[in-house]
């Protein structure tokens, strides 16, 4: 099978653009890294905000109201629209609400050759790397790191707790078998 599309999920600083970067590296042709954080730059800073878009709680909860999630099913016909034009795409995603999230990507890829990664990290180590993190609200990584799994199907599940991110790459490469 050929793969189209990988799709990276897991919680705040699980470390999704660590694996994402590394597994580009290992590509022989150029693929796309875009994802839930590129969405949220791409709508501004007036999206963000209590009673807005999206928002996001001092503990680190995080509510994706209904233009939210319009934003995010054009968003993610757009990205199927560029692995159908045969660019390769990584997708760099937290899925806030588990299997309903996973299925509504899903409906979007359509026939799409799609290889569903989760990225597990313990949640100590991911709040850790929280910390370094200056676009990151504080508490978002543990908030996340099982919430975004619940009702999740995967094709391969990495760890990055003690795994390098090259190392995970490799992993979901293998399983690619482009």
């Amino acid at each position: 099978m050929h793969t189209d599309v990988v799709v990276l999920n897991g919680g705040s600083s699980a470390g999704k653009s660590m694996i994402a970067s590394s597994l580009q590296a290992l590509l022989a042709k150029p693929w796309l890294t875009l994802g839930v954080d590129n969405l949220i730059d791409a709508l501004g800073p007036a999206a963000t905000g209590s009673g807005s878009v999206i928002t996001f709680s001092p503990d680190g909860g995080v509510d994706a109201g209904e233009l939210f999630r319009q934003a995010e099913d054009a968003w993610y016909q757009g990205l199927a629209a560029i692995a159908r034009s045969g660019t390769g795409v990584i997708i760099d995603e937290a899925f806030l609400g588990g299997g309903a999230s996973q299925f509504r990507l899903s409906s979007a890829l359509g026939d799409l050759k799609v290889l569903w990664v989760g990225v597990h990290c313990d949640p100590e180590i991911a709040s850790s790397r929280e910390l370094s993190r200056p676009n990151r609200v504080r508490g978002m990584a543990r908030t996340q790191s099982s919430l975004v799994h619940e009702g999740v199907n995967y094709d391969v599940e990495v760890d990055t707790s003690d795994t390098s991110a090259i190392e995970c790459a490799h992993l979901i490469l293998a399983r690619m078998n482009l």
